[in-house]
């Protein structure tokens, strides 16, 4: 009996250890998901401002104290942004160069990760060391340099520098996380492909890539995004205001002529606000597969 007694009451000693465990737990979780919320909530802030302020009158803008809500949504702020300003052409101009120059990074640098990370051939660590080392460059130091080979070239005010060298590796970061997720597929893959009489881009383009969805996805949403809000290089490249980007058109558009009474406050935030729209989609519907790609992409190597 007294045996019995002590394994109920030691049964009971773990239930209530185990419940106390599980609450602590679940308050812990939902304390983080609380500052999680918090956090979002301030860092939304600024940007559901511009989106207020883009639908008020140009006259509300700068008022003293400033006002949240405008007096009347002024919608005809994006129609006016769309038609009668170069917009459009900006609009065209950054989603062309965009998705080239994506592309190539995809591409370009699967094939580089490829590779680095299935091949075995001489000096194999020193070349992969010296592609990574170029990561430590910042673009200032690089600015110069690609300023002139570009004018040297007759490529000055063009789109070609904004999307050749992406064709030509892709980045030593996205090299990277191609390699490290190549390493992580089984190699007997590739061993039984190549018994079966499969050549290397087939045994990439068949096997590897159906099973590297997340690292491609990865890689894409992050190269579309830097090309996209680019500022500093196209600056020093295009020269005519047609052939702007968004980025650099909207910095244009900030500075009116002085003949021009108006404030273009307005305009400009429901620029800002147009041009945030593809990003914040492409991160809304892509964050699955962009989180998967990086945590698989650092598990081995």
């Amino acid at each position: 009996m007294a045996g019995a007694a002590d394994a109920a009451l030691g049964e009971r000693y773990r239930s209530v250890h185990t419940f106390g465990a599980r609450r602590r737990q679940y308050a812990g979780r939902t304390l983080l998901h609380l500052i999680a919320v918090g956090l979002s909530f301030i860092l939304m802030v600024p940007f559901a401002w511009a989106v207020i302020s883009s639908l008020k009158p140009w006259q509300e803008i700068r008022l003293l104290p400033p006002t949240f809500w405008p007096s009347t949504f002024m919608w005809s702020n994006y129609s006016e942004v769309w038609t009668t300003r170069l917009f459009p052409n900006w609009a065209q101009n950054t989603f062309l160069i965009t998705i080239l120059a994506t592309l190539g990074t995809v591409i370009t640098a699967a094939l580089a990760g490829y590779a680095f990370g299935r091949f075995r051939f001489p000096g194999r660590g020193i070349l992969f060391g010296l592609t990574l080392s170029t990561m430590m460059l910042p673009q200032a130091v690089t600015l110069v340099p690609s300023y002139l080979l570009f004018f040297y070239l007759g490529w000055l005010n063009t789109y070609y520098p904004l999307i050749v060298p992406f064709w030509f590796g892709g980045g030593a970061f996205f090299i990277f996380l191609f390699r490290q997720f190549f390493m992580t597929i089984p190699t007997e893959l590739d061993d039984a492909a190549k018994i079966d009489g499969a050549s290397y881009l087939q045994i990439l383009t068949h096997i590897v890539l159906p099973l590297s969805l997340p690292v491609f996805a990865t890689v894409g949403i992050i190269a579309f995004i830097a090309h996209y809000d680019s500022f500093l290089f196209p600056l020093i490249i295009l020269n005519d205001p047609p052939k702007f980007t968004l980025s650099i058109g909207l910095r244009w558009f900030s500075f009116p002529p002085q003949a021009e009474v108006i404030p273009r406050d307005h305009l400009l935030l429901a620029m800002a606000v147009m041009m945030t729209i593809p990003i914040v989609l492409i991160f809304f519907f892509g964050q699955r597969y962009l989180v998967r790609g990086l945590i698989m992409s650092g598990i081995k190597g």
